[in-house]
C-alpha cells in the first residue's frame, strides 16, 4: 500500500507530461472549426459606404471564394494585406471581407492607403456575425465553396508560406 502513495504521483506526473508533449507536436495556426464543411452562418451585414457593397450569406456560393474578417486597429490585417491585393488581382480570387468592430472612417482610410482587394465588405460593428463563423480575432479567412460551404479556416495572418496550400485548394474546389 505504501509503494502506492509513491507510484499514483509518479503516473499522474507521467500522464500530464505525455500530454503537454504531444501539444507541443500540433500547429498552433490550426485550430478545430466545427464550421468546416457546414454552409456559411446566416448574416447580412451593412456596407462599409463608399467603398464595397453590402455583404450578406447570398453573396457567397457560386464560385471559390474568400471571406476575410478584418479591421484597421488590426496590426496582423496591415501585414497580411498586401497578399490578399495580389490573391485578387493576380489570381482572381474573389475576396469578401467581414470588417469587425471597426470606425468606419477608419477602416475605409485603411483601404484607401493599402488598396481594396474585396468585392463587397458587410460591416459587424458589433463582432456578431464573427461569432456567428467562430472568429476568434481578426484576421481570419475561410475558403468557401461554390456551394456557399466553409471548406478551410486559416487563423492569423497569411504570409508567403501559407499561400501554396491556400491557392492549391482553391484550384482543386474550382475544378469540382
Amino acid at each position: 500500500m505504501r509503494r502506492l502513495l509513491y507510484i499514483v504521483p509518479a503516473l499522474v506526473f507521467a500522464l500530464i507530461a505525455a500530454y503537454l508533449l504531444a501539444g507541443l507536436g500540433l500547429d498552433p495556426k490550426t485550430l478545430p472549426s466545427a464550421m468546416i464543411d457546414k454552409p456559411a452562418p446566416a448574416f447580412d451585414l451593412p456596407a462599409l459606404a463608399d467603398v464595397a457593397p453590402a455583404l450578406k450569406t447570398a453573396d457567397l456560393g457560386g464560385e471559390v471564394a474568400l471571406v476575410n474578417v478584418f479591421a484597421s486597429w488590426c496590426v496582423p490585417c496591415r501585414a497580411e494585406h498586401p497578399i490578399l491585393m495580389r490573391l485578387a488581382a493576380e489570381k482572381g480570387v474573389p475576396i469578401y471581407g467581414i470588417n469587425q468592430k471597426d470606425k468606419p472612417d477608419d477602416a475605409r482610410r485603411f483601404l484607401a492607403q493599402l488598396g481594396n482587394p474585396y468585392r463587397r465588405i458587410g460591416v459587424d460593428a458589433d463582432g456578431r456575425a464573427s461569432i456567428e463563423w467562430g472568429v476568434y480575432g481578426v484576421p481570419e479567412t475561410f475558403v468557401i465553396d461554390r456551394a456557399g460551404r466553409i471548406r478551410y479556416r486559416h487563423v492569423g495572418a497569411f504570409g508567403p508560406q501559407d499561400l501554396d496550400p491556400i491557392l492549391a485548394m482553391i484550384e482543386r474546389l474550382r475544378r469540382g
